[in-house]
């Protein structure tokens, strides 16, 4: 039987193999640990990822809700 993904939001920080490595931050609804391989399956091979270990805010709840993400799906967050 598959394993649910959730209904949670989890941050990831991505890294590059460059040096000095770029670094992203996504958000993925799905568990972390879920979260980890669905966003390495977005990001070229050799990138590495990471739970970014922080609380989300109820505002950044709504802004992560109105990009109407279904379970599984993941989104890059664009430094402002």
């Amino acid at each position: 039987m598959a394993e649910s993904f959730g209904n949670s939001f989890t941050l990831v920080e991505v890294a590059s193999d460059d040096t000095p490595p770029t670094k992203q931050l996504w958000v993925a609804l799905a568990k972390p640990r879920q979260a980890l391989t669905l966003v390495l399956a977005a990001v070229p091979e050799g990138w590495t990822a990471e739970v970014f270990p922080a609380v989300i805010t109820e505002t950044q709840q709504r802004l992560f809700e109105e990009l109407d993400l279904s379970p599984g799906d993941v989104y890059r967050i664009d430094p402002e």
